[in-house]
């Protein structure tokens, strides 16, 4: 993929982050990295610059010699690669070094453009420095997980290759990388910034779109299950609600659906026909919420992702790190651009939206296991001989805490601003913290709904009604029954659940 000028789009970001499309670095835009890096070079000779020739932080008062700015530099890096905890996934990793890679790509960062290729080489031999969980704050920008980027750049600390961690010495000198030479403020340039949280963040924004994608469809499969009716996705009944996301919703189900011979039409079920002579309808007249207000819990889940896609896409394409060299006005402007509040405001919403997401399935779920809610299908969904047999029992418990476990990550990062840095940093956002427990989220929903698919699956055995069901929810039976074939002894469930939540998290979604 050729990277120019323009900004890059979700469908871009895909296409490296996931496909691994190779990256090729636009010559026009190389000369402009250059001209900026020049300028800033220029400028700075005769001027106090922050983070150029002074110390950082609280030690900017400290005017650095001219022989020691380049140490300066490497200290910086040294120094901040202080993480601990859990090393980030590799796919993120990838996703972090594209979303800095395109910030300096707006050429306001003053870097040399032995930096910036770099990064696009690393890319492309799919090597990724190891940086931890624990650390940015998100104010300065992310940078303790930026440090350990920059470590590795400098031919320093650990990468992964080959799905294996290693000397960044050794991997280089196998695949012939030359390690970044420090030329007047790349250290500062790589540590402060918001592309650790933002590169998470849009793979959760990719992830999302799939849970929502199957949330949909396997909450219009248990409508259709139980024989629902039609009207609470109707078109009419869904657009006098003013909300998109609804009615995106609604028309997702209704397309789902439109071909079964399951989901019950209300016209015919209850307005056709003399029942008022009955005391007590044998058909049910409403439908549980968590099948009757389907559009109106995913609606408002489809608007907080398309609005968090909005604002991490402009963090994606930002300039944010400091200070903002701006070589066509001649000029350098300090500020805060690596504060993080955009993307962990968008991460505490998201999350919220798929803990919810979560909780729908798992009453969905619960709907379809308790044979006194649902009458029509067995307890726990037990296929095999009830009392001995255990059918879906010891899986409802995984799916019910895993659901506790999201409502409590679901508080938010956002408030949680805690002053550091001798006060320097007084009011920080917790990004990184933001976006690696709305994954953690993301993860556990995959989760949930792998069993409540599993239980769909084999109400689908029960009924044996396989030829009355649309289209779309036929498919996704025929597809996913492979990996989990109707059970009805009992054996241990994990590794087939594994293998489905794979196929959830791995695959494009269903829509």
């Amino acid at each position: 993929m050729l990277v120019t000028e323009r900004h890059l789009s979700l469908e871009d970001f895909k296409a490296i982050v996931y496909d691994e499309s190779e990256i090729t670095l636009d010559k026009t835009l190389l000369e402009k990295v250059a001209k900026n890096h020049d300028f800033l070079k220029g400028f700075a000779a005769n001027k106090i610059i922050y983070g150029i020739n002074t110390g950082f932080g609280p030690m900017a008062q400290y005017r650095i010699s001219e022989s020691n700015l380049v140490e300066l530099q490497y200290n910086l890096i040294r120094s901040h690669a202080s993480g601990s905890g859990q090393p980030i996934d590799p796919l993120l990793v990838r996703a972090l070094l594209l979303a800095r890679l395109n910030n300096f790509l707006q050429c306001c960062s003053g870097v040399h453009p032995e930096l910036v290729l770099l990064i696009a080489d690393l890319l492309n031999k799919k090597v990724y420095p190891v940086i931890f969980e624990h650390g940015g704050v998100g104010a300065s920008g992310d940078l303790v997980q930026l440090a350990h980027l920059a470590l590795a750049l400098i031919g320093e600390g650990d990468v992964w290759y080959q799905g294996k961690i290693a000397a960044t010495e050794t991997v280089y000198k196998e695949l012939g990388i030359t390690p970044l030479k420090i030329h007047i403020r790349e250290g500062l340039a790589l540590i402060n910034g918001t592309s650790c949280m933002t590169g998470i963040a849009l793979v959760n924004l990719i992830q999302a779109k799939k849970l929502l994608n199957w949330s949909v469809s396997l909450s219009a499969m248990t409508n259709e299950l139980v024989e629902a009716y039609d009207d609470h996705f109707s078109h009419e009944l869904n657009r006098v609600k003013h909300h998109p996301g609804q009615q995106i919703i609604a028309a997702q189900m209704r397309e789902i659906l439109s071909d079964s011979q399951m989901i019950r039409s209300r016209k015919k079920h209850l307005y056709e026909g003399d029942k008022m002579d009955q005391e007590v309808f044998k058909d049910k007249v409403q439908e549980y919420y968590s099948l009757r207000c389907i559009t109106q819990v995913l609606g408002p889940v489809n608007d907080t992702i398309a609005q968090a896609e909005k604002v991490i896409l402009a963090e994606f394409n930002s300039v944010n790190d400091n200070p903002v060299i701006d070589h066509e006005n001649a000029n350098i402007f300090h500020g805060g651009n690596f504060h993080g509040d955009y993307v962990s405001l968008e991460m505490d919403k998201l999350k919220i939206a798929i803990t919810k997401l979560s909780m729908l399935s798992e009453r969905q779920l619960n709907y379809l296991l308790n044979a006194k809610l649902n009458e029509i299908f067995p307890p726990f969904m037990n296929l095999g001989t009830l009392g001995l047999n255990f059918g879906i029992q010891g899986m409802q418990f995984t799916a019910t805490s895993t659901v506790a476990e999201n409502q409590t990550l679901s508080n938010p990062m956002y408030v949680h601003s805690i002053p550091n840095n001798n006060d320097n940093q007084d009011i920080v956002s917790m990004g990184s913290n933001a976006a690696l427990l709305t994954r953690r989220v993301i993860n556990n929903s995959f989760e949930v709904l792998a069993i409540q698919l599993l239980t769909l699956l084999q109400g689908v055995d029960y009924l044996q009604c396989r030829q009355k069901m649309a289209r779309q929810t036929r498919k996704i039976y025929d597809d996913i029954r492979p990996l989990y074939p109707v059970f009805t002894d009992d054996q241990p469930p994990y590794k087939k659940l594994e293998k489905l939540k794979k196929h959830f998290e791995n695959g494009a979604g269903v829509n």
